[in-house]
């Protein structure tokens, strides 16, 4: 442990930090960090922030489901986390007769909370490994042949950690570009049930007309409880477990917030590549985001147009329109956010500099191993930019359609029936996987929405891709339909998909599955023209891709060597990329100024809900108990005294990313004061560049979590547990 301290310590601790950017190891602060987390107000220590040894922060925080975080908030195991991170579970908890997504619910016991098929993960150590890992690949010189060493190398680090009767597993993460490994071990929990969840008009009131927005008036939260056995250990669901005792929970405090209080969120971010290289804002700005946007924006278009139609259809697409319609605005706002504040040219002077800096080092020190990494960045983005639209057109259009997804997933069933003996044991496991994914797939499936995708996303592959990239001799097969320009020419074709596939076909299907050959499947319409793109690209195009990776992920490890080099001379602030490990940001709650003559609060409040309520809308919609109670003014303990209202958000200035949402916002003395859930468009290029000036992160107030909980729903059961601080 005190090796892996020193370590980080001569990276971070030594640079000087600025404005309140930064995802911080919580594990690892270096002084100057923490001292000016308690000038801004922090009054914990260090070990109160993280320990192995005794209760801390790190206990209470969780990784909750497949990328979103929670905290524990009672001595229960009860859980807060983000309406829209427990939104898939939530929805498949519903039906049409009990649509929980819609009405919301709320148990008034232990006995009515609802099975999940969710998993949360507590942090129970690190573990510095840097040396064993280069160890494992010392001498390696080929960075594709290191890349694949590397995971062995984690394999066999991580075996040794691994406790699977209890739950415990370690994972290796790669920070500064692969100058530095760290290994978490986590213990994981699989028995964690549905306690609470506001209606979706409230959980995602504003919809996407205010998503990324401010000022936001949604109350996105949900309520879960983690189950252990009887002996406090990991085990699979049984009505018969009990509430996890946690090591810690956080208090939960109703005393409000003011303008400038101190903000702490714990979380795990997902992804930033704040050293990202002037080549690939480049490449994001002119050909990704662009690309990326216009393809969701037509699927979303093809779902809402059923989902207006029919409940039954809402409820089945909900979670996937929600995930599409998210980075749709984010990655279009992006875009927008990059090119206003010159990202690109601010990029261009720094590696300018860098190159600069190269010449001298290698004069003064005689090592020239920075000299070339930004020549080489840029060999290595020609060679693959005129490839990039293909690979986005691929993942988000063709495989954009559900039924191209599905069907893609044949392929390896394909390549096993080739072999030609259809009752091997490789065939026999293909067809039980492929068998029970059709399954699933039918349960979620849309028809008439997928058949306008499926449409859509060939003819735009047609128009917008270069014709030498399509799959040889394809658009044949589509030709007889009609003009390959014209609409109507794709929608004919795609309606004798639908209608001529096994796979939406159950008769069809059962005789595949009773004598399956490689032919019939290779002459499904849908899983032929599915096979076509993915093949073409595989075969062509993804070996681009990868040489094109691997070399980034070369030229990053240098260049960020490099950078290391030379900042920690220059005292600059340092710290690694958002990697979906547990990281502390701070900061305080603040208004702010968007634009000349605009001034945002810091809070919003139930009033500004009344402003925008709109009955009946499909976004802006209320409960009309709720309606009422506001209207009375019906705000109980939970009302701020000062704008004698109820408060619903605040911004701060915290320093997030996804895999943040659900994160808890903790005062100085840490308490639970609400939890993260959004960004401010006006700084949506924050994966690669913090505005310590616009940059705010959007949070719902605990004190309306609690009201919803407490006024709206009834479930005085919860609030009695928790014990809010008054």
């Amino acid at each position: 442990m005190k090796k892996l301290l020193l370590s980080l310590v001569l990276l971070v601790s030594i640079n000087t930090v600025k404005a309140d950017e930064g995802m911080w190891l919580p594990m690892l602060l270096g002084k100057q960090v923490y001292d000016n987390m308690v000038k801004k107000g922090l009054k914990l220590t260090k070990e109160q922030l993280y320990s192995i040894n005794k209760s801390s922060l790190k206990d209470a925080i969780i990784i909750f489901g497949r990328g979103c975080t929670g905290e524990i908030v009672s001595n229960q195991g009860l859980i807060f986390t983000n309406h829209h991170c427990g939104y898939d579970a939530i929805a498949s908890a519903s039906s049409v007769q009990n649509n929980y997504l819609r009405d919301g619910f709320y148990a008034f016991n232990k006995d009515q909370e609802i099975k999940t098929e969710l998993t949360v993960q507590f942090l129970l150590r690190i573990e510095d490994v840097t040396k064993q890992v280069q160890d494992k690949v010392k001498g390696i010189e080929d960075w594709t042949e290191r890349t694949k060493k590397l995971q062995d190398a984690y394999k066999s680090i991580t075996e040794k950690v691994a406790d699977k009767e209890n739950g415990i597993s370690g994972r290796i993460y790669s920070m500064f570009k692969d100058n530095q490994y760290i290994m978490y071990v986590y213990q994981t929990y699989k028995d964690v049930r549905l306690v609470g969840t506001p209606p979706e008009s409230i959980g995602k009131f504003g919809g996407d007309t205010d998503n990324w927005e401010w000022p936001r008036h949604t109350g996105d939260f949900s309520v879960f409880r983690v189950y252990a056995s009887k002996d406090g250990k990991p085990a699979e669901y049984n009505k018969d477990n009990q509430p996890l005792k946690p090591k810690h929970f956080l208090p939960v405090s109703i005393k409000g917030i003011k303008d400038g209080d101190y903000a702490m969120i714990y979380g795990y971010p997902g992804s930033t590549n704040r050293y990202e290289t002037s080549y690939g804002i480049k490449l994001k700005n002119d050909i990704e985001n662009p690309s990326l946007v216009a393809l969701r924006d037509m699927r979303l278009k093809y779902m809402h147009e059923q989902m207006v139609k029919d409940p039954a259809v809402k409820l089945k697409l909900a979670s996937d329109y929600a995930g599409i319609a998210n980075y749709w605005k984010f990655f279009d706002g992006e875009t927008k956010q990059l090119i206003k504040f010159n990202t690109y040219e601010q990029k261009q002077k720094y590696e300018n500099d860098f190159q600069k800096w190269s010449v001298e080092w290698a004069k003064n020190k005689g090592n020239r191993e920075f000299m070339g990494v930004m020549g080489d960045y840029q060999t290595n983005y020609e060679t693959w930019t005129p490839y990039a639209k293909h690979r986005v057109y691929l993942r988000e259009g063709i495989l954009g359609s559900p039924l191209s997804a599905f069907a893609s997933s044949l392929v390896p069933l394909e390549m096993a029936l080739s072999k030609g003996d259809a009752n091997s044991a490789e065939v026999k496991k293909a067809l039980e996987a492929a068998d029970a994914a059709r399954a699933t797939f039918l349960e979620n499936e849309d028809i008439p929405s997928d058949n306008n995708i499926l449409a859509g996303v060939a003819k735009a592959f047609y128009t917008d891709i270069d014709e030498t990239q399509r799959p040889q001799d394809y658009y044949e097969k589509i030709a007889p339909y009609g003009d390959l320009y014209d609409d109507a020419t794709y929608k004919k074709w795609a309606l004798d998909v639908f209608v001529n596939t096994m796979i939406l076909n159950d008769e069809k299907w059962k005789a595949f599955m009773a004598a399956p050959t490689a032919s019939a499947l290779s002459n499904d319409p849908a899983y032929a023209f599915a096979s076509a793109f993915v093949k073409n690209y595989n075969e062509k195009y993804a070996p681009l891709f990868t040489t094109f990776n691997n070399k980034n992920n070369e030229l990053g490890h240098f260049y960020l060597k490099g950078i290391m080099q030379r900042d920690s001379v220059a005292a600059s602030k340092m710290y690694p990329d958002a990697n979906f490990s547990m990281r502390v940001s701070y900061g305080n709650v603040k208004s702010y100024k968007p634009r000349d003559g605009i001034f945002c609060d810091y809070i919003t409040t139930a009033k500004g809900i009344l402003e925008k309520y709109k009955p009946g809308d499909y976004e802006f919609d209320l409960p009309n108990k709720q309606v009422e109670l506001f209207k009375k003014k019906d705000f109980g303990q939970y009302i701020d005294k000062n704008r004698n209202d109820l408060v619903i958000a605040f911004i701060t200035t915290n320093d997030i990313t996804g895999g943040n949402s659900g994160s808890p916002v903790i005062d100085g003395n840490g308490n639970l004061i609400g939890l993260a859930f959004d960004g401010n468009y006006e700084a949506l290029s924050h994966k690669i560049a913090f505005d310590k000036d616009l940059n705010r992160t959007i949070c719902v107030d605990v004190r309306y979590v609690l009201w919803c909980i407490d006024k709206l729903g009834g479930a005085k059961n919860l609030i009695d547990e928790i014990k809010p601080i008054k």
